[in-house]
């Protein structure tokens, strides 16, 4: 099983994410460290993902783009703020433009994410949005991220 709960929580601005699987802490992490691992799930089936720029370091920028099933592109970027492998990252998450420049129209995110050991030997990863307003809470919501998410992550068993 993979997301076993998603959670929205308006009065502190959140979305966690709380998923399982059946791998150690390091073989989740590398879902986050190897880009080419990401592309195969950071995005829905229907919206795959390219990783232009990966540096999953402090200050560095991982930027990416993700191609719908009529060739329309849709561009993001994270910046990454701590690193603490295998357990733990942390990073702003936004939109780009048709350049990969920030879109400022759009709200950016901090994402927190934490892998640790599950309970039964598997691994729990638990990712939390939290939103710079409740207006931007509702409007990520409204643009499809809850279903999004959940379905990106659905394609990681397989990747396991």
């Amino acid at each position: 099983m993979t997301v076993t709960s998603i959670h929205k929580d308006p009065e502190r601005r959140t979305l966690t994410i709380t998923s399982t699987f059946d791998a150690r802490v390091e073989r989740v992490w590398q879902l986050w460290q190897d880009p080419r691992l990401l592309e195969r799930w950071w995005g829905p089936p229907a919206y795959p993902a390219t990783v232009i720029d990966h540096d999953l370091t402090p200050g560095g920028r991982v930027n990416y783009l993700m191609t719908g099933p009529e060739g329309d592109q849709h561009r993001g970027w994270w910046r990454i703020i701590s690193v603490d492998a295998p357990s733990h990252l942390e990073l702003e998450d936004g939109f780009a433009d048709a350049d990969g420049n920030p879109n400022d129209e759009l709200p950016t995110t901090l994402m927190s994410v934490s892998i640790t050991p599950g309970e039964s030997g598997g691994t729990t990863m638990i990712m939390e949005s939290t939103f710079p307003s409740l207006d931007a809470m509702q409007q990520m919501i409204e643009m499809g991220m809850e279903e999004g998410i959940r379905e990106a992550m659905g394609q990681i068993d397989a990747l396991l």
